[in-house]
């Protein structure tokens, strides 16, 4: 649907000049195609929210699984199961011990803490550390989707680097930054194999509701 001249007239300065800037410069300083662009952004990013909370809350909850199993059911409140996680190399880079207990602190049931904790914490759980108590044992009860032929150490690796790009890739939405210059099908794809790798099931599902494809075939 064409923009109404109030439209035309409003949205930029609602937008914001240095925000809009960024969509006229790739659109011939055209405030027109500039704002159907603007839209797109707006339409494939809420889009991507729906295969990112299916990643994040699928994997958190297969390590929570994997967690259970070497640490027992109160695993947040384990002292061993903190010591082991990785410790920053500057103060000002995310420590997942420190978020650990802060939110095991203040939470009553596993549950809440598996709610609770940052992105970055489960992202972390897949460093080299954790390879010969958690993954080597318990990746592919986490992880059925995965490759079997895939060693576990690679595997884990992949995941790691995966789940920091869509970590990033989650952030850059949740600013409300431009994402239309992404290699957006790379993007979709690396998240539908993290949640295939969790289980084949949800993969499936995620095909029929998500509408990523459709509007990757519609950008203006």
């Amino acid at each position: 649907m064409p923009f109404s001249a109030d439209e035309i007239r409003c949205l930029p300065d609602v937008i914001s000049a240095p925000r809009f800037a960024t969509y006229l410069r790739v659109c011939g300083n055209r405030p027109a195609p500039a704002l159907a662009l603007y839209q797109w952004n707006l339409e494939i990013s809420a889009a991507f929210l729906v295969p990112l909370q299916i990643c994040e809350i699928g994997v958190r909850n297969g390590v929570a699984h994997a967690l259970e199993a070497v640490h027992g059911p109160d695993w947040p409140w384990s002292s061993g199961f903190a010591r082991s996680l990785p410790r920053p190399k500057a103060l000002w880079q995310y420590d997942p011990q420190d978020d650990l207990r802060r939110v095991a602190g203040r939470a009553i049931t596993v549950g809440r803490v598996v709610a609770e904790l940052k992105f970055a914490f489960w992202e972390k759980l897949f460093t080299r550390g954790q390879d010969a108590r958690l993954w080597h044992p318990h990746f592919h009860t986490a992880f059925p989707g995965a490759p079997h032929a895939i060693p576990v150490a690679k595997a884990r690796e992949q995941a790691f680097a995966d789940l920091q790009a869509i970590r990033k890739f989650r952030n850059r939405i949740a600013h409300h930054e431009p994402i239309f210059a992404r290699d957006l099908p790379a993007d979709y794809t690396r998240l539908r194999q993290m949640i295939a790798w969790r289980n084949p099931a949800a993969a499936t599902w995620l095909d029929r509701i998500e509408r990523i494809t459709a509007l990757l075939r519609d950008r203006p």
